[in-house]
């Protein structure tokens, strides 16, 4: 089996490390590193809900996501300064939120809002996935604490994957994920099911073999980052 540019193997993950309790005020702050990309996710409760759902019973869980303006080593703006959040902003914390909303039971919740605020202090790579794979574990955490474990049921994780000079490779850092030919951000609950399939032909279509191939790559992955998930959880006692 070949090597890569880092010496993993295509089948490797980069060291996953998950700090639980990084910060002391929030319920939960887990800061959250898959090689290089480094994660800080927080977890708060508000005793409120948007206003649809007032009197439903519901609860929400909703995210935010920002990249610091020196996370990829030259500074860009922060989007506050520019007056908007750009269009990836918008999408990833979307998609953030909806990861965490499939495994949640908002009913359980009451009526409250789970924030889950999502800060890239560090990127190489797989900002997305390590967001929603963070930000489990800060949700866990927080509900834990406040009585509320019962509102998350079930896990969730996600993972890079892609063909990189022809190769699939799983995780895939910056560098091989610009040169990527097709690549992959996947989701899936503790128990295996898929929640949401990111998946781009950056040059030529692909099959869907390699398609088929490239979720079971995905699923090893995320299987040893739901190790990690559970391995932080149980040592901070949540």
């Amino acid at each position: 089996m070949s090597t890569r540019h880092d010496g993993r193997r295509v089948d490797e993950l980069r060291p996953v490390e998950v700090e639980v309790d990084y910060l002391e005020q929030p319920l939960g702050a887990v800061l959250y590193t898959q090689g290089k990309t480094r994660v800080l996710c927080t977890a708060s409760l508000d005793e409120r809900v948007p206003r649809w759902l007032r009197d439903s019973g519901r609860g929400w869980l909703t995210a935010e996501y920002s990249m610091l303006p020196a996370s990829t080593g030259e500074r860009s703006p922060r989007e506050a300064s520019e007056g908007r959040q750009k269009g990836r902003t918008v999408e990833i914390q979307r998609l953030i939120g909806r990861a965490l909303r499939a495994v949640a039971d908002l009913q359980a919740l009451g009526e409250r809002t789970l924030w889950l605020d999502c800060d890239v202090l560090q990127a190489d790579g797989g900002t997305r996935c390590a967001a929603i794979s963070g930000a489990y574990v800060a949700a866990a955490r927080a509900l834990d604490r406040a009585g509320l474990a019962r509102v998350l049921p079930d896990s969730v994780a996600a993972v890079s994957v892609g063909i990189v000079g022809g190769e699939q490779l799983l995780d895939l850092d910056y560098e091989e994920d610009s040169g990527a030919e097709v690549d992959l951000n996947v989701i899936l609950t503790g128990d295996g099911r898929l929640v949401e399939v990111q998946a781009t032909a950056e040059r030529a279509p692909f099959e869907r073999a390699e398609l088929d191939a490239l979720l079971d790559l995905a699923a090893v992955g995320i299987e040893k980052i739901g190790a990690a998930q559970r391995q932080a959880l149980d040592a901070a006692g949540g």
